[in-house]
């Protein structure tokens, strides 16, 4: 579902009182991009979560957030989407036990109910009114969910690398295996049975599927500051324990409490005319799946980013961001129109 090379690609509900410490810093437009406004810590159910701000809240357009995979990925993803700065605050943030926040490592935080209300805890705090809401792969599944719960201060919903039913993530993931070579598929499914191979044969087996769907070969090489801002991160990165026991082993197989979501019945419960879908054209979240979840929200658009993998965002940073950026300025001039 949400491949634990998203961070290794970026180099990949009731309201809560919230608290935070709050730390001013410098914003040198020639600073690189891991330059943030400010940073805070934000109170939520199990701890705090560690979230940053490019711009000023209240000034600028509707801000963004972006919410990242998983579970257990972390803001990394988004760091080239900074950018969109220039004309909004963007939020990135890290989800309870995942990078920068707190690691409290306890499994009953570990639903999606919760993480739901993590992020009107952060909007809460920071003082948004409304915003877009950006998630990719099981950050899709939270920005349906804020959507649906929180309509009123939703401006939008992207649902990137679009998970939202583990079903049909399964039927899709599988669908993939088949068009990989007849050795590699075999080994998959070997390593996938009740009586696997060694890792000597299931380890590039399952390297070969992440290449074709997420993280393909022409990748552009991490930026200098990209690599620059991973080494101030300090390692804190992918929580593997998190997806581990949420999703399962692989992205073929789902073994934890998500090997039952679907989230497809609130499609019909958001406006699908402030929904875009957009996935790479080698996703996998595969794009005839993914045409099905658009047929069900009137009104929303989808967009495929060509060349892409599910690591389309840090593969084709342009694309993406262009992609991003004409969304929501359209629905920017929408709101201001009605």
């Amino acid at each position: 579902m949400i491949a634990k090379s998203l961070a290794a690609a970026a180099f990949a509900l009731l309201p809560l009182a919230a608290q935070a410490q709050h730390a001013e810093l410098p914003t040198d437009p020639a600073a690189d991009w891991s330059v943030a406004t400010s940073e805070h810590r934000v109170a939520v159910e199990g701890g705090k979560v560690w979230a940053r701000v490019n711009g000023v809240i209240g000034e600028g357009a509707t801000p963004v957030i972006m919410i990242h995979g998983g579970p257990g990925g972390t803001h990394l993803n988004f760091g080239n989407l900074i950018s969109l700065a220039d004309q909004r605050p963007v939020i990135l943030y890290d989800q309870l036990d995942s990078g920068m926040s707190d690691h409290p490592e306890n499994p009953a935080n570990w639903k999606p109910e919760r993480f739901v209300a993590e992020l009107e805890a952060i909007r809460k705090e920071l003082g948004v009114e409304r915003w877009h809401v950006i998630g990719h792969s099981w950050g899709s599944a939270l920005a349906l969910e804020y959507a649906a719960a929180y309509p009123q201060h939703t401006a939008s919903a992207v649902l990137s690398g679009t998970f939202i039913s583990t079903p049909h993530w399964i039927t899709g993931t599988n669908l993939l295996i088949r068009e990989l070579p007849d050795d590699v598929a075999a080994a998959i499914r070997a390593c996938e049975g009740p009586n696997p191979p060694a890792a000597v044969v299931c380890e590039p087996a399952t390297a070969a599927f992440y290449s074709a769907f997420n993280g393909r070969p022409d990748r552009p090489a991490p930026s200098p500051e990209a690599r620059a801002y991973r080494n101030r991160y300090g390692g804190k990165g992918f929580n593997a324990t998190v997806y581990n026991a949420m999703w399962g082993p692989t992205e073929f197989r789902a073994s934890g409490p998500l090997a039952t979501y679907d989230a497809t019945h609130l499609l019909p419960r958001v406006d699908g005319s402030r929904v875009m879908y957009v996935v790479g054209q080698y996703d996998e979240a595969r794009i005839d799946t993914v045409q099905d979840f658009v047929a069900l929200t009137p009104g929303a658009e989808l967009a495929v980013v060509p060349g892409g993998s599910h690591a389309y965002i840090s593969e084709r940073p342009e694309v993406a961001e262009a992609i991003y950026r004409d969304w929501m300025n359209r629905i920017d001039a929408r709101e201001k129109a009605e």
